[in-house]
């Protein structure tokens, strides 16, 4: 469910951009990005950091793209956010020698820490990547194929980044009999 939620803004921003323009659609964005931060609060009574960021980050670049009237910030947006959650995953690994990755997953799985280093690198990595991916469309291309990037393309890419991290991750598991030792 909470999953869910967190793709409400970017459908009505895409919804809106598409009956609208970019002004309108960030507008929406701001207000749908609130909302879901009001309903996750009160289905979990907490907010994720991740979360958190998203949401200064929309409010920040949001309210500078409509008081400014300057389609650019908003595309800046992704590029920031995505930065970010870069950042910080090898901040965690490189500096705090404790991968945010394992942090997050680390209850539901039990991998190696060098799987989980490599992990956290590569999505750090993919985050970096997708950030100067969205620079060069949202500066070098029509801002209606930015918009379609940023919604179709990002989750495309997210999807396949996850599908590559399973396929590594399935290797590491522990076998169904493994499994079936470790209960008796």
């Amino acid at each position: 469910m909470k999953q869910l939620l967190d793709f409400i803004p970017l459908i009505v921003f895409f919804a809106v951009f598409k009956l609208h323009d970019i002004y309108a659609a960030t507008g929406a964005l701001m207000a749908t990005t609130i909302l879901q931060m009001v309903v996750i609060w009160f289905m979990y009574k907490k907010l994720e950091r991740s979360h958190l960021i998203t949401l200064v980050v929309v409010l920040i670049f949001g309210a500078m793209t409509l008081f400014f009237h300057n389609e650019n910030f908003i595309k800046w947006k992704v590029t920031v956010l995505y930065a970010a959650f870069g950042s910080a995953l090898w901040v965690s690994q490189f500096l705090l020698q404790k991968p945010l990755m394992k942090k997050m997953l680390g209850k539901e799985l039990s991998l190696p820490d060098a799987v989980w280093n490599r992990i956290n690198f590569s999505w750090g990595l993919f985050f970096w990547i997708i950030g100067a991916i969205n620079v060069y469309i949202a500066f070098y291309m029509p801002t209606e194929i930015w918009v379609d990037f940023k919604v179709f393309g990002v989750l495309g890419l997210m999807l396949l980044s996850t599908v590559i991290t399973g396929i590594y991750i399935y290797r590491y598991l522990p076998s169904h009999d493994q499994q079936e030792q470790d209960k008796d």
